[in-house]
C-alpha cells in the first residue's frame, strides 16, 4: 500500500513534465484548427474525405491543424495537412482502439502523452461529443477566448442543436441565446475555410510556423 501511495506522488512529476513538453512545444506553433472526430470512421468514408479536404484547403490558406493523433477523422486531418504543406501536429494517447499515431503528423510535431487529461486540456477528448462541449464550455465561462467552432455535416448535427435549443434554450432555461452563436453547422469545406479566415483575418494573426 505504501508503495503504491509512493509511486502515485512521483507521478505527478511525470504529469508536470507532460504539462511543460506538451506547452513548449504548442507555443511555437502558429494559428491551428483542430479536428476532432471518430477514430473508426474508415477511410472510404464520405466523412473521412470531407475532413481531409477541410484539412487540405486549410493548410493551403496558411493554418495548422491539430488533431488527437490517431486514426479515422484524426488521420484523415493530418493526411490533409500534409499533403497541403501545413502544420500537422497530433496530440496523441495509446487507446484500446487507437493504437498508434497516424503517419501524416509532422516528425517535430507528434506529442505523445500517458496521461489522458494532459492532452485534453491543450484540447483533445475522450470523444466527439466532450470535445464539442468542452470547448463551448471553456469559451462560455471565459477560460478560454473565443474561436469559431464548426460542425461539419448538418445530417449528424441538426437534431443534436434542435435539441439544445428546444429544451436547454426555451424549455428549461440551462443555456443562453448567446452560447449558440459560438456553433455553425456547415457541409462544405470552403464554409469551414470562409469562417476560420473571416475569423482570423479580425484579429490580425498569421501563422509562425
Amino acid at each position: 500500500w505504501n508503495e503504491i501511495k509512493t509511486n502515485d506522488s512521483w507521478a505527478i512529476f511525470k504529469i508536470m513534465s507532460e504539462f511543460v513538453n506538451g506547452y513548449e512545444k504548442m507555443g511555437r506553433i502558429g494559428p491551428c484548427v483542430s479536428i476532432f472526430g471518430s477514430a473508426r470512421t474508415k477511410n472510404d468514408n464520405q466523412y473521412y474525405k470531407l475532413a481531409e479536404e477541410i484539412a487540405f484547403k486549410i493548410s493551403k490558406a496558411g493554418y495548422g491543424v491539430i488533431s488527437g493523433g490517431g486514426p479515422g477523422i484524426m488521420e484523415a486531418a493530418n493526411k490533409g495537412a500534409h499533403l497541403g504543406g501545413g502544420a500537422s501536429v497530433g496530440l496523441n494517447i495509446d487507446l484500446p482502439f487507437e493504437q498508434h499515431f497516424n503517419p501524416y503528423i509532422d516528425h517535430d510535431k507528434n506529442l505523445q502523452f500517458d496521461y489522458f487529461f494532459v492532452r485534453k486540456v491543450m484540447p483533445g477528448g475522450f470523444g466527439t461529443l466532450d470535445e464539442l462541449f468542452e470547448a463551448i464550455t471553456l469559451i462560455q465561462t471565459k477560460k478560454i477566448g473565443k474561436f469559431p467552432i464548426i460542425l461539419v455535416g448538418s445530417e449528424f448535427w441538426s437534431g443534436l442543436i434542435d435539441w439544445i435549443k428546444t429544451v436547454m434554450l426555451e424549455k428549461y432555461f440551462n443555456a443562453s441565446p448567446e452560447d449558440m452563436n459560438l456553433i455553425k453547422i456547415v457541409d462544405t469545406s470552403d464554409e469551414v475555410v470562409t469562417i476560420i479566415d473571416t475569423f482570423y483575418k479580425k484579429y490580425n494573426l498569421s501563422p509562425n510556423f
